[in-house]
């Protein structure tokens, strides 16, 4: 493990991953990437003006971020019950990353139905700009929402992460 005040990097059995947290809670995850440096580079831009007042709380939170996301990554169904710190983010952005932690473990919803869970029908297309712009994808589960066609549409992982994915959901459901 790749320790720092405010993140850290690890390996799981999909790739190296990694998670940023404040004292209120996790800001930032990495997917899985091929190389450490790669995830430590990413975090370490996400890591400015992060750094934690609260050690402790950052550490516990970080090694409990790190254990789930292994065990994720490795197939099993997780309950993400963390400490999320999204005060950065727009009311409209939260709302739609609401929506999507909402749809269960191995299923998939269309951004036509994210967009009228959050009663803004004709918003498809911002949906699609919020999952985007999600700093926690699997907390998050943006990679269970697709296209109204029935197609993968898009993820900040790339669409063969995506695939992997929701095949382990799918397998471990």
């Amino acid at each position: 493990m790749h320790d720092r005040k405010s993140f850290t990097v690890f390996k799981t059995a999909l790739g190296w991953s990694g998670a940023a947290v404040s004292e209120l809670g996790v800001t930032k995850i990495v997917l899985p990437r091929k190389e450490e440096k790669s995830a430590v580079r990413e975090l370490s831009r996400a890591e400015r003006g992060l750094l934690s007042s609260n050690t402790a709380i950052a550490f516990s939170i970080l090694e409990k971020t790190a254990a789930l996301l292994k065990k994720c990554f490795s197939g099993g169904p997780v309950s993400f019950d963390l400490p999320l710190d999204m005060r950065y983010y727009t009311v409209f952005q939260q709302a739609v990353w609401q929506a999507t932690a909402a749809i269960p473990y191995g299923e998939t919803r269309t951004y036509s139905w994210v967009a009228k869970r959050i009663n803004n029908p004709k918003a498809v297309r911002a949906v699609g700009q919020a999952l985007g712009a999600n700093p926690l994808p699997i907390i998050i589960p943006c990679h269970r929402v697709i296209s109204s066609a029935g197609t993968l549409g898009g993820f900040s992982g790339g669409i063969g992460m995506k695939q992997k994915l929701l095949e382990l959901e799918i397998k471990c459901k």
